[in-house]
């Protein structure tokens, strides 16, 4: 007898995945490719739009013929920020162009100041100035720059609505794309902004819908239904939003610890614009303020310098655990910030040994993610703050995140695959008639001390 399952296309910038789970969200398959880059008219790297079109379709066809499993439905999460431009048949016209790529000046300057400037946009679309990570701008550089090529395009699609494209043949655009820091969206009146449809960009994007939209498709004799795809970012979210009621934040860490605080429907202010504050939009449709910070990158390189210093290996920070001994004695000691890191400069030479050291590393980076995470925290009253990535693993971070907050109860989350889990769970009703576990979360509490930690 065949299991049924959901079947996802998770896409990173790196890994590629594909992942069967059962009903009980237990993962069965899995697929993992990794596609070499392709070059845009320019000579800079982006993704390899022809390679991952082959593999999306030719994983579909395979999964569908596997004797052991019965495809139910499909979804699809991919990373934000990018477009797919296609013409009327549904060939791409251009390659999928990296977010990275540098943004042309005299273009950037040209679309502030004919629409008021960057702060009045930021703050309306509630998207820091950020270049082509700004991906409406990316349509607004194609019209300015290759007008007869802009013309041609039928829709410009968010990555994982052209996913959903290749499989169903159906073209949308999901409001999780939509609001992440697109400056697409104004913020303020739920709609696109002005910008967008005094440049016509509206013309070429698809209608909008919510990320648990669902499409019936019928595939070789196969009948499943299909998502139509989710930024990465808001999936992630989506296994929290289902099993947590009471007002929470999330901190996912890794090489950036973002803050998220889907409870949080306040508009930007300037100050948080200028310290890396946005806003997504969840699945539904509601916002969530966040709050990125650096950290994960800083730790790397900081502990490359305290292995060199004290002769240990390079992982040797896994095998320190929380001192209070050490924390006490260092907390009290005046922090210097560095205004290139935003991070404490340490004198490797002032510390008795490694674990000493990295304790005070731990502060460090813990100063600045309790600024982070309290510009999200302001105005709601969060019960709970969940970490998961990196360092819900660190128990020194843990132990002083708890320290920090000692009125909120701080846990560190583990689920694995978070991002595909949540694009399964956004449309669980739709093919699922078992409840969704209450167990997909593992947490582990940490105790902190009030006033601890100043």
């Amino acid at each position: 007898m065949q299991i049924p399952v959901i079947a996802i296309f998770d896409v990173g910038k790196t890994n590629k995945k594909l992942l069967l789970f059962n009903e009980q969200y237990h993962k069965v398959y899995e697929e993992t490719v990794q596609l070499k880059e392709s070059v845009d008219e320019d000579g800079d790297a982006c993704e390899n739009l022809g390679a991952l079109t082959d593999w999306v379709r030719d994983s579909f066809n395979k999964i569908l013929e596997l004797p052991a499993y019965e495809i139910k439905a499909i979804n699809f999460s991919a990373y934000g920020a990018s477009f797919v431009h296609i013409m009327e048949e549904g060939e791409a016209l251009l390659p999928l162009y990296n977010y990275l790529k540098p943004y042309p000046q005299q273009v950037r300057d040209e679309f502030y100041t004919t629409y008021g400037g960057e702060l009045k946009i930021a703050k309306e679309t509630a998207s820091p100035v950020s270049g082509n990570l700004n991906s409406g701008l990316q349509l607004y550089r194609i019209k300015k720059q290759q007008p007869a090529t802009f013309k041609k395009i039928h829709a410009s699609l968010h990555l994982p609505q052209y996913l959903s494209f290749l499989i169903t043949g159906q073209q949308f655009s999901d409001i999780t794309s939509v609001g992440c820091h697109t400056s697409l969206w104004n913020f303020e009146t739920s709609q696109y902004h002005f910008w967008v449809t005094n440049e016509g960009i509206d013309k070429k994007l698809a209608p909008i819908k919510n990320g648990d939209q669902i499409i019936e498709v019928t595939h070789t004799g196969h009948q499943l239904i299909a998502g139509i795809g989710l930024h990465d970012s808001s999936a992630a979210l989506i296994p929290y939003l289902l099993n947590f009621i009471e007002p929470f934040v999330l901190i996912s860490t890794g090489t950036w610890c973002i803050s998220l605080n889907p409870f949080n429907n306040d508009a930007l202010t300037e100050d948080e614009l200028n310290k890396d504050c946005l806003c997504y939009i969840q699945y539904r449709g509601l916002p969530v303020k966040a709050n990125r910070l650096f950290a994960g990158y800083e730790h790397e390189q900081q502990v490359i310098k305290l292995a060199a210093y004290f002769l240990k290996p390079l992982d040797y920070y896994k095998q320190v655990n929380y001192d209070e001994a050490f924390f006490i004695k260092l907390i009290g000691q005046p922090v210097a910030t560095n205004t290139t890191s935003h991070f404490a400069m340490l004198d490797i030479d002032s510390f008795l040994n490694y674990e000493e050291a990295y304790h005070q590393l731990m502060i460090n980076i813990i100063n600045r993610q309790v600024a982070s995470t309290q510009m999200i925290l302001k105005g709601t009253v969060v019960k709970r703050i969940f970490v998961d990535g990196g360092f819900s693993n660190n128990s020194i971070y843990m132990n002083l995140l708890a320290q920090a907050f000692a009125g909120i109860e701080v846990f560190a989350a583990s689920m694995p695959q978070a991002t595909a889990m949540g694009t399964a769970l956004a449309i669980h009703d739709k093919w699922n008639k078992h409840s969704i576990p209450g167990d997909m979360i593992k947490l582990k509490l940490y105790h902190g001390k009030m006033n601890s930690f100043k």
